[in-house]
């Protein structure tokens, strides 16, 4: 038997030159991880199959020398998950966060993917995942968007220009045809700077761009709404009062506010709007693992929903999954004038699915540097 093993490497340049700044791919691939999430064709982590993943975290008072101390952002992430359907694929993503990174020039986060197969567990691709992680994460708001916003959607209103910022700006452009002004809203010039240098490079379509003062003139008037900030977590619900606020008169009838990061909206302005998230047993899970009040421990916007549940004020009835959406087993938009909520959690199945596409296309195109695991093992 021939039980030699080599598996690929993607770097980042390498990754890019395998397609993973391909929105519109990526937004497709997206589009079939919900079905196939919808379906029950999947594994992730935890008791249920549906956890975000397993955290690493450090104490506030370290007793040993060498150990980090908690900080803002100071974690390890493992993101495992198996994918069906046409991806029939393993993989997890692993990644170190620390806010101090910014300092060395480095991400908050730097992220690692690797890809197995199903049956043996052998090693198919080790990939440098930054760009992976923020396509994929953009490229669930442009499944909303391209279901959920108005067709005639003109200005989009970006709320924290980071690296979610931008992704989810391409995915609005790549599915909002009439899309050509974006409103930001950031709290550092070199963030918005970089953000604007990003809009005129990526997007000429896009032929107005505004630096807003205050949330609200961001807000006011635009078709496509999306936050993308950083948020804090704690099991003080009081965390909540540091999110930004929305207020619902400021929002233009027919908004569509894609959420992948955390806001601050009145309870009654939520109960009067279109729910709709990602996947719902995601929610679930989080409710289960982090009981009520699950928002301000998580900082995603469908723990806010399932909060309202809890106390009364909307039902399960009222919240929606993209994938019905997609498959036309339930509404959409309504009427021209739904406000639509859209939670984006993150999922590990979202980076298996993007991975494996990205992993397919590199060995289509001869990229990447093969490495070898053995020839033989020596113990098997």
């Amino acid at each position: 038997m021939d039980s030699r093993i080599d598996f690929l490497y993607l770097s980042e340049p390498d990754m890019v030159k395998a397609g993973v700044k391909d929105m519109k791919a990526c937004i497709e691939a997206m589009e079939d991880m919900l079905i196939l999430l919808k379906k029950g064709d999947y594994v992730m982590g935890g008791e249920n199959h549906n956890s975000h993943g397993t955290m690493v975290t450090f104490p506030d008072d370290p007793k040993f020398p060498g150990m980090p101390r908690n900080t803002q952002d100071r974690r390890f992430m493992a993101m495992p998950a198996y994918l069906g359907g046409r991806y029939q694929m393993a993989g997890v993503k692993w990644y170190g966060s620390n806010i101090e990174n910014k300092k060395k020039g480095l991400p908050r986060s730097i992220l690692m993917m690797i890809l197995n197969d199903k049956d043996t567990g052998a090693p198919l691709a080790v990939m440098s995942a930054n760009l992976l992680s923020a396509y994929r994460t953009g490229g669930i708001p442009g499944v909303g968007a391209k279901y959920l916003a108005r067709p005639d959607s003109e200005t989009a209103a970006i709320i924290g220009p980071g690296v979610m910022g931008k992704t989810s700006l391409a995915a609005f452009a790549a599915t909002c045809p009439k899309l050509h002004r974006v409103n930001i809203k950031g709290r550092g010039k070199a963030s918005i700077d970089s953000f604007a240098a990003f809009v005129k490079e990526e997007f000429p379509s896009i032929d107005e761009i505004k630096v807003c003062d205050t949330i609200e003139e961001a807000v006011r008037g635009a078709d496509v709404i999306s936050f993308t900030t950083t948020a804090l977590t704690d099991d003080d619900p009081s965390v909540v009062n540091t999110y930004p606020y929305v207020d619902g008169s400021w929002v233009k009838p027919g908004a569509f506010i894609s959420m992948p990061s955390a806001a601050r909206f009145d309870d009654a302005f939520l109960s009067g709007c279109r729910l709709v998230v990602d996947n719902s047993k995601l929610y679930e899970a989080w409710e289960s693992e982090y009981p009520y009040p699950t928002y301000p421990k998580m900082g995603i916007i469908g723990c806010k929903f399932t909060d309202l549940i809890h106390d009364g004020k909307n039902t399960r009835g009222d919240i929606t999954d993209m994938a019905d959406i997609i498959e036309g087993k339930a509404d959409g938009r309504q009427s021209d004038d739904d406000i639509i909520v859209y939670s984006v959690g993150g999922m590990p199945v979202e980076d298996v699915a993007w991975g494996c596409s990205v992993y397919r296309r590199a060995k289509e195109l001869g990229i990447g540097v093969k490495l070898n695991l053995w020839d033989a093992p020596l113990m098997a």
